[in-house]
């Protein structure tokens, strides 16, 4: 077989493995977006795929869709606080269009950035269970496998942390969780951790706008 087209054909394989709109591993998940969906008639309360640019340099992981955030929306990030200082971060160093991100019709485009999350659907009380994490690890792997050599991942939170660990088949001692640690992945991509940009750690300021911005001028020097 040609070598370019065995190439191709690993592409390919890997594009599908990105997200399936009717995944059903976790039936508590798949019960969960079900009265979602009841509940809340106008939200989108399905499984969110990941948004931006599929050849970017930098690759956002977050936890799992806000409630009323990207579990309303349709779109990682988007329409809630958590988005807010994320979306605000990213123009600052020109990665986004826009500083806010309200609408999954907003026309907001990413540049050399992509925003994922470790977990697809919205878990109750946005805590997934360990299960629940594995099951959807395969869609990680995929995204994390067709970033470039040099690539960047910001780990929002140790659960993002450790599901990118998990992804790459890593031990979870071989890098400890820490805002601003920096650690070498397989593929020569780097990994950089930060508090999730969750409501409840602006409020309390573990998360500032100043803490926040330094991971991401730091992710701009290692992408430009």
């Amino acid at each position: 077989m040609n070598l370019q087209y065995l190439e191709y054909k690993i592409r390919m394989a890997i594009k599908k493995c990105l997200f399936d709109m009717d995944c059903q591993r976790c039936p508590r998940l798949v019960a969960f977006l079900a009265q979602n969906r009841e509940k809340y008639p106008s939200y989108y309360a399905a499984p969110v795929a990941a948004f931006g640019d599929e050849s970017a340099a930098l690759l956002v992981v977050g936890l799992a869709p806000g409630m009323h955030g990207a579990n309303a929306t349709g779109r990682p990030f988007t329409g809630d606080q958590s988005g807010k200082m994320l979306f605000e971060t990213l123009y600052e160093y020109g990665f986004s269009s826009a500083p806010d991100s309200l609408l999954v019709d907003d026309a907001l485009q990413l540049f050399n950035c992509r925003i994922t999350n470790a977990v697809k659907c919205l878990p109750p009380q946005n805590k997934p269970t360990l299960a629940e994490i594995k099951n959807c690890s395969a869609y990680l792997v995929a995204e994390l496998q067709i970033l470039k050599e040099g690539s960047v991942v910001i780990a929002l939170g140790s659960i993002a942390h450790a599901a990118v660990l998990r992804a790459f088949e890593m031990k979870l001692t071989a890098c400890k969780f820490g805002h601003g640690e920096e650690h070498a992945l397989p593929g020569t991509l780097t990994m950089i951790d930060s508090y999730h940009c969750s409501r409840y750690n602006t409020q309390t300021k573990r998360l500032t706008e100043l803490m926040f911005q330094a991971i991401f001028a730091r992710a701009k020097e290692l992408t430009s």
